[in-house]
């Protein structure tokens, strides 16, 4: 059966259901329809009586009943299988079995502002199933791409609540907004955490420029687009999915011991200081501070919908709940969810909708560096002293990097997040002179979140203290409006078929943050944490916001010639108030696509090899316009560290902290895309090959200038670089039957992608980055020119000293035995930072997917594995050393502590003389391959649930990231970051399976 590629009309909008009786007397006739192969039934058949528009759509479990003249014909029509006309001849039961059709191609996929069919798709855009999305264990849906699309990267962040972050064919812009486009019914978005999964009927991929340019100003990361479920033909149909789990942590990383800390904590302060820390070093098994922390966590979705069609109208409602608990104690977050969808056929030529989501969510958030405490936390230390107090590292002098406990961090911590939202839009859509249609819509986003956090006064551990009770509230609030007007024209004569779009846009974006904080509010509970209740004298408020505006006009022309020869065009024309004022308002974002179906053609007529061959091509520029409003205004600040005197009394003085360009120009990406699509075997196997080359011109980069300028960050924003992003993709899909009833589909993809800065404004110099949290400020990126962004840079480590006279005969006279031996790579008998080198390479080069259904009788399963390749991590957590933090038992039990006992790890002494610095023992392999989702699900008979009254019961079980093989040794090899910033490792959320257990109801 070929379901996989043909369910997509479940969300076809049919006919509506009217009796044409003008000659003959009406019968009911009821039937089923299923598969011609394997009988398994079809929901969602068209069955229409021809030569009228009278029609319905058979049920979930392929039954259909229809009133028709005794001497119709009907029409049977399904995506994926032979359309079917069959006389009533007075007959009252008519059952149909559908022949599978070859014509994969005339799938329908959505692309900007219309649907096409798969065959006359120039660009490069990948489709996934609503269905596809909700057999994931995963609260997100973006979360739920991961390893199904070729080219597209999807890391996930894994605290409750927080979105991960998605780039499509490597790293589209540096600096602003890096976020890809969602585009949900026509509204645009940066995040769509807002929506339950349940709710999507389909996610498109926009991959190339030629498709993605008719979203201009936005589309410089990539475009998702997302089609929500609306109402379909038939009596109200209930829908409720259900699933409760637990969450833990897998491939945890093991930590020392007591006895084992105490050990490289002396070995580390007598190769540095020739004395003992700790006098008596028996401390056994000490604490376990992430089996203190960290916890099996709960997690429960439930949704419930209730969906129909009446003669004029249709219908979708929706509700969802989410609970989730994070790993560490006392996290959880909650998420409640509406949606609601009509659409109205007022009359033959015009119709309405509507759709409005609403969202609720509260938080229970955990320390924001809790997962960095956890790894440094000394495990001589113990939770709680005999007298009830807390275990405190001060007692040890154990330093700054291990001066916490964790537990008080947790009991102190208390901050709530509370987020709201309402979006949507509005639509009205004419027909009129047989191929023109007009379409207006008006949407809306509406959200304001609220961060609370309050600290009381306590007294810990000497490094864990609160002389003052803190109140904090951050208030962000979003309103956004998006008005769009389209006019199509659509026509097919003779062998050409002609589309034709043309379009006006116009956005508003308006942001306001407000911050204000006040001490020693009394604590009684929750609800009585007011700033009003602050000392006067200790009161802030601070605020800020902005208002940027677009408007826009594009066209588009699609025709067609013999379904044989394609050609696609589009230009969009762009201006934002982020460029006001400058010489580069407007941005102007052409594209062009062609195709040519080969296999259409009549000398593949006689050819048994194919069944489809398609070759395309295409070219087309995007934008970015997401940058911070004015960089280019030169701005004062004035503050009371700034003292100015004036008839000599002191006042507030004003000064000049960051240098800004004169200009700042449109950031554009022009790319070309080469693709060929093959079908063999009657369509059973297909397989796509994509090339890409895309250069993003005129890139936003903050490069380095001199520190003497005074500035606030010694960075000056400006158009200064041209970077690349080249690869390949592969897709390879079987989907078949057997004669003994299984139905299996296998599908595997593979992107392949080369990252390249071509040139910076500044020549040679370097930007440096990837800092944050790391010892003594070290830079261990680089982005220049001549390699890929955010490249590791740092020494090159050759062996590990084992003797004071290898010390003394080397270029690192200052070091010990223990140390790190650095390369000379320059030659000079010096190590310094000439001697650095590239390391390693952030920025994945392989990613890949197999993603597998099958289903055999009653018995349904899914089982998806998901990996990247050719990336590399940097273990800041290891790195980052300020005095005695723990260490992996990995590092223990590999360390130097001899001549001999070591060539490739140091010694305990990792932070002294150069061993803190930026190398490459820190820089590890980030490939990785996991069991991304299994789903084992069976469906109990028709014949025992119809007695219930219930039209399809399912259950099923699921796990999710269950089995993770890779050699990083860390907790996860999937690290996030800026571009320049990214595959540093430190306080990274840990990976963690979910297993769970869910039931799909219909009634």
């Amino acid at each position: 059966m070929k379901r996989i590629f043909t369910k997509i009309s479940v969300f076809t909008f049919l006919s509506l259901l009217f009796i044409n009786a003008a000659f003959a007397q009406n019968i009911t006739v009821k039937g089923k329809v299923s598969d011609g192969q394997d009988q398994t039934t079809l929901p969602a058949v068209s069955v229409m009586i021809k030569g009228s528009t009278t029609g319905i759509q058979t049920d979930v479990n392929g039954n259909y009943s229809i009133s028709a003249p005794g001497n119709a014909t009907l029409v049977f029509t399904y995506i994926g299988y032979t359309t079917q006309e069959i006389p009533v001849n007075n007959r009252t039961a008519i059952n149909v079995s559908l022949a599978s059709s070859s014509q994969q191609l005339e799938q329908v996929v959505v692309v900007g502002y219309g649907t096409q069919r798969k065959v006359d798709v120039t660009g490069s855009v990948a489709t996934i199933k609503g269905e596809d999305i909700s057999k994931q264990a995963s609260t997100n849906p973006v979360s739920a791409l991961q390893g199904k699309v070729a080219g597209v990267s999807v890391t996930n962040v894994g605290a409750p609540g927080k979105s991960p972050k998605i780039t499509i064919r490597g790293t589209g812009t540096i600096y602003g907004n890096t976020n890809v486009l969602y585009v949900v019914d026509g509204v645009w978005y940066d995040d769509i955490n807002f929506l339950n999964p349940a709710d999507i009927a389909s996610i498109s991929v926009l991959k190339d420029a030629s498709s993605q340019s008719i979203y201009g100003i936005r589309a410089a990361n990539g475009v998702v687009l997302v089609t929500t479920v609306r109402g379909k033909n038939g009596d109200p149909t209930i829908n409720y999915n259900g699933s409760i789990g637990i969450q833990r942590v897998t491939n945890g990383v093991k930590m020392t011991n007591g006895q084992e800390y105490a050990t490289a904590v002396n070995e580390a302060t007598m190769i540095a200081a020739d004395s003992l820390l700790l006098k008596n070093p028996n401390f056994g098994k000490g604490t376990n501070w992430y089996d203190q922390v960290l916890r099996t966590a709960m997690v429960t979705n439930h949704q419930i919908s209730i969906n129909g069609a009446s003669e004029k109208s249709s219908y979708n409602f929706s509700l969802g709940y989410l609970n989730q608990d994070g790993i560490v104690e006392k996290n959880n977050y909650k998420r409640y969810t509406a949606r609601l969808s009509n659409d109205f056929q007022i009359f033959k030529g015009l119709k309405i909708g509507y759709n409005v989501t609403g969202v609720s969510s509260t938080a229970s958030d955990a320390p924001s560096n809790i997962f960095r405490a956890l790894y440094s936390a000394a495990p001589i230390i113990p939770v709680f002293n005999p007298d009830g107090s807390y275990g405190d590292p001060a007692i040890y002098k154990l330093g700054n990097g291990s001066n916490l406990n964790p537990q008080a961090t947790m009991d102190f911590f208390n901050q709530t997040n509370k987020f709201y939202k309402a979006t949507g839009n509005v639509y009205a859509e004419l027909k009129f002179a047989k191929h023109f249609t007009f379409k207006t819509s008006a949407g809306g986003d509406f959200s304001q979140e609220e961060v609370r956090s309050y600290t009381p006064k306590y007294n810990a551990t000497v490094g864990q203290v609160s002389n003052n009770s803190i109140l904090a509230i951050d208030r962000i609030e979003n309103r956004n409006w998006i008005l769009e007007n389209t006019l199509t024209y659509d026509n097919k004569f003779g062998d050409h078929s002609l589309t034709v779009l043309a379009g006006q846009t116009a956005q508003r974006y308006r942001s306001y943050t407000i911050n204000a904080s006040g001490q020693n509010v009394p604590y009684n509970k929750d609800g009585d944490l007011y700033l009003s209740l602050a000392d006067a004298s200790s009161r802030q408020i601070t605020d800020k916001g902005s208002v940027n505006t677009a408007t826009s006009y594009f066209g588009r022309v699609n025709y067609g010639f013999k379904n044989k020869y394609l050609l696609n065009a589009s230009l969009r024309a762009d201006a934002a108030s982020q460029f006001f004022g400058g010489s580069d308002l407007w941005g102007y974002f052409p594209s062009i696509g062609a195709g040519w179906v080969v296999s259409n053609e009549e000398f593949m007529k006689d050819q048994e090899v194919f069944s489809n061959l398609k070759l395309r091509g295409s070219w087309g520029k995007v934008g970015n316009a997401g940058v911070p409003i004015n960089p280019s205004t030169q701005t004062v600040d004035q503050s009371a560290g700034l003292i100015a005197f004036f008839n000599g009394q002191p006042n507030t003085g004003a000064g000049i902290r960051t240098l800004v360009p004169p200009v700042i120009f449109w950031e554009r990406s022009a790319g070309t895309d080469i693709g060929l699509e093959m079908g063999f075997l009657s369509n059973r196997l297909n397989v796509e090959v994509d090339y890409y080359n895309r250069t993003t011109q005129q890139a936003i980069f903050d490069i380095p200038i001199l520190g003497s300028l005074g500035t606030e960050n010694s960075t000056l924003i400006g158009n200064q670089a041209d970077f690349r992003n080249r690869g390949y993709e592969f897709v390879a899909s079987w989907s078949d039957k057997t004669s003994n009833g299984l139905t299996y589909s296998i599908s595997a993809n593979v992107g392949i992608n080369n990252n390249k800065v071509l040139n910076v404004t500044s020549g040679a110099n370097p930007i440096d980055k990837g800092g944050a949290g790391l010892t003594s400020g070290v830079l261990p990126t680089r982005t220049v020119a001549g390699q890929a962004i955010g490249m590791f840079y740092g020494y090159q480590v050759t062996g590990i000293f084992q003797t004071a006279q290898e010390v003394t005969a080397s270029a690192q006279p200052d070091a010990k035995p223990g140390d790190f031996i650095y390369a000379d790579n320059n030659g000079d008998g010096t190590i310094d930072g000439n001697d650095r080198q590239y390391l390693g390479n952030p920025n994945p080069k392989y990613s890949y997917g197999v993603n597998t259904n099958f289903a055999y009788k009653n018995f349904d399963l899914t089982l998806d594995i998901q990996g990247v390749a050719g990336v590399d991590v940097y273990n800041g957590n290891l790195a980052a050393r300020f005095g005695n933090e723990n260490y992996t038992k990995d590092f223990f039990d590999n360390r130097w502590h001899g001549p001999g006992t070591s060539n490739s790890y140091p010694s305990a002494n990792m932070s002294g003389g150069r061993n803190y610095l930026a190398n490459s023992f820190w820089v590890e392999s980030g490939a990785y391959v996991r069991l991304r989702n299994i789903q084992l699900g069976y469906t109990l008979p028709e014949m025992m649930t119809s007695k219930w009254k219930i039209k399809k019961l399912r259950v099923f079980a699921n796990a999710q990231n269950a089995v993770n093989f890779f050699g990083y040794k860390g907790f996860s090899p999937e690290v996030g970051g800026t571009p320049t910033n990214a595959g540093v490792d430190i306080n990274v959320y840990p990976l963690f399976a979910t297993y769970n257990l869910g039931v799909n109801l219909t009634f």
